[in-house]
């Protein structure tokens, strides 16, 4: 088959660093979607970026769309014609609809009846013209988190576009995007090569790049920022700050990266490293330098877009827009020592949480109180510390330093505690209560930490479902789902066991003011939100099914229904296995919704009854202590050896006897069964 390469290259003004990679992402997407309706096979699609310039390569595509055989469903054949045999306007609006007469109309015989339908030959498209037609969508389609339009044209895009270069085996693929037309030139760094140059393939098309000062892969020029951040980090008598999320950043704002060194007075060590690195990072997008030990050192690496005839040029600018930044966190740290947290905690009840959940300092005052009840219940013996952690670990959110740099809250609420002479479990809880920050983030290192975030955390989801601000789509203002995450991580991490309603519950009960709807519709919510965060957390280590099946016998306890699915999940390589889970399910389609009955032993018609009831007395009171210390993968294998006895049980006695009180007491028999399985997981989920 002749198959050739397409490219395509979007040239325009400097697009934001965080919208690129959902682009190239997005742009990969949408061409699979496009050539799989086309009918256009392939071999590899790969996306390239820098700020200037989006580019798609599609290797393998056919030069002719394939020839294919189109075959259309219509209407069912009664629908199609009248009593007599004359074509109605059903059938005549399919047939016209196709471009076909009604003469050409065949029936076919599906599971709904007799349908007509019209098969067409069609001809394959040169992929060229098809091009035309897939590329201008393309870019229309690639998602921003905002457009705009320029001049007087109507298209929109992230930022305006000034060249678009599209070829298909070297030929150029015509198409225009407002006033831009595709062609073959594309050009060069904005600063160091600002002229054209043309394009005839890819390889050529990377080679020519570099020759003008453009590196279009993000990953070499990712891996040129770590090397050259690193020479020039040891150059400095130090090493680099690991900073994947800054990398990815500054691999976005660049299209030839070049590292230079500068330098902060020493005087500035004395404000916490954690602002100093935020302020450098946030603001400036500045990697940081630490010495052996992980201290601080008073220098910065930046990243420039083009190499620099004199350095120190642009040390001096960097250097002297750092010193203002530094400056202030000096002074706001300097500052917020001058007022003690405790007298901050009571700033917070001017400051609106959520307008129906009311101030911060309400909020702090149910969620310490749901962290005295975690302390009660798992680790007495630092209640007192919980409850001086909840205390304060919102005081810093009303300090001149947060409000300067968000990024440190938490963390500057620590500094400051210590600062006060508060205990060191105190105010390293008052870091770790936001953790974590992220999905796989780092979670809370003390219990008392894990309490007052466990706590935080679900007065924030117990209270927005209270009041109706639930999650809808990809929509989540107040990060509901990272919070519910959050709690799952730590209870899984730490080993906590708890149950999950009662603590929703009791936060319920402490928004008892605030809500707006029913406390138990709301419970029910949150426990689903819960569930479904379960599943999506736990459904890459285990298989969907495994997880789904644990959790319908029962959700409550996040380490026990995790153990459950763990055992289930090591369970299903026993050899009785899939007997079982065939056997249970039989089970379970004979007794509907069970028989609450005690099984009567003189009812007994044959041996394999009998056999079968004594087997399942044996086996759940083994089952019943295995169940009661948490080993269900030991309760499963004894309750696998209830295989035999159940086959017997069905190969040799009719369940729906005739006599209604055996058939009723058979029904018990088989309930027992399927309850004592159902308290480790419903088997007829299993797959």
């Amino acid at each position: 088959m002749n198959t050739k390469e397409l490219f395509l290259e979007i040239g325009c003004e400097e697009i934001p660093a965080g919208f690129i990679p959902r682009a190239i992402a997005e742009m990969e997407s949408i061409i699979t979607k496009e050539l799989a309706l086309a009918r256009l096979s392939f071999n590899e699609i790969k996306t390239l970026a820098t700020p200037r310039r989006l580019v798609l390569v599609v290797n393998g595509l056919p030069a002719v769309q394939p020839d294919a055989e189109i075959t259309s469903t219509g209407p069912s054949v009664k629908a199609a014609y009248d009593t007599s045999g004359k074509p109605t306007k059903a059938a005549e609006g399919f047939a016209r609809g196709h471009g076909v007469d009604v003469a050409d109309l065949q029936a076919i015989t599906t599971e709904k009846g007799e349908y007509l339908f019209v098969s067409k030959h069609e001809t394959g498209r040169p992929t060229h013209e098809l091009l035309a037609e897939i590329l201008p969508a393309l870019i229309t389609n690639i998602p921003f988190k905002k457009s705009m339009r320029w001049g007087n044209q109507e298209v929109r895009f992230a930022r305006p576009i000034h060249w678009i270069v599209a070829l298909f085996g070297g030929t150029v693929v015509p198409f225009s995007f407002g006033t831009i037309e595709s062609g073959k030139i594309s050009r060069g760094h904005r600063f160091m090569a600002n002229t054209t140059f043309p394009v005839s393939d890819f390889a050529g098309y990377l080679v020519e790049c570099e020759r003008h000062f453009v590196i279009p892969d993000p990953e070499k020029r990712k891996e040129i920022i770590r090397q050259e951040a690193h020479r020039v980090a040891v150059a400095a008598g130090g090493h680099l700050l690991p900073d994947e999320d800054l990398l990815e950043q500054v691999t976005y704002l660049v299209e030839y990266p070049s590292a230079v060194h500068g330098t902060f007075s020493s005087e500035f060590l004395k404000v916490p490293k954690e602002v100093l690195i935020t302020s450098m990072r946030s603001h400036q997008r500045y990697f940081s330098i630490i010495d052996v030990n992980g201290g601080l050192l008073p220098g910065f690496i930046t990243i420039n877009n083009t190499l620099t005839v004199d350095s120190s040029v642009v040390v001096k600018g960097n250097e002297r827009v750092l010193r203002a930044r530094l400056s202030d966190a000096r002074f706001f740290y300097e500052e917020d020592q001058k007022v003690r947290l405790d007298e901050r905690v009571e700033s917070l009840k001017k400051v609106v949480y959520q307008q129906k959940l009311g101030t911060s300092f309400e909020k702090m005052e149910r969620f310490r109180v749901l962290a005295e009840s975690l302390a009660d219940q798992i680790n007495p013996e630092v209640k007192i510390q919980t409850s001086r952690a909840a205390w304060l670990c919102k005081a810093d959110l009303v300090s001149g330093m947060v409000g300067e740099f968000p990024e440190v809250q938490g963390i500057m609420g620590r500094e400051y505690a210590l600062l006060e002479g508060e205990s060191p479990d105190v105010a390293n809880a008052i870091a770790e209560h936001y953790l974590p920050t992220q999905a796989g983030g780092d979670l809370p290192e003390s219990d008392i930490g894990a309490f007052v975030a466990i706590s935080d955390k679900l007065d924030t989801i117990c209270g927005c479902f209270g009041v109706g601000l639930i999650p809808t789509g990809a929509a989540d203002p107040y990060a509901l789902r990272r919070a519910t995450i959050g709690i799952i991580a730590i209870i899984l991490d730490k080993g906590y066991r708890l149950s999950l309603r009662s603590l929703i519950d009791e936060s319920l009960n402490l928004l008892s003011d605030k809500l707006t709807r029913p406390k138990e519709q709301i419970t029910g919510e949150v426990v689903d939100f819960f569930r479904a965060r379960f599943i999506n957390l736990l459904g890459s280590a285990f298989t969907t099914d495994t997880v789904e099946a644990a959790i319908t016998a029962g959700f409550d306890d996040l380490v026990d229904v995790k153990a459950r699915i763990a055992a289930l999940a090591e369970f299903k390589s026993h050899p009785d296995f899939e007997p079982l889970t065939v056997a249970f399910k039989r089970v379970v389609n004979i007794i509907k919704d069970g028989v609450d009955a005690p099984v009567d032993p003189s009812l007994f018609q044959d041996d394999a009854e009998g056999s079968l009831y004594e087997s399942i007395q044996r086996v759940k009171v083994s089952a019943d202590n295995l169940i009661l210390t948490g080993a269900w993968l030991d309760s499963l294998t004894v309750i696998a050896t209830l295989r035999e006895p159940v086959d017997l049980f069905f190969n040799n006695v009719m369940v729906m006897a005739e006599n209604l009180q055996v058939r009723a007491n058979r029904l018990a028999l088989l309930t027992t069964i399927a309850r004592l399985f159902g308290r480790i997981a419903d088997f007829s989920k299993i797959a």
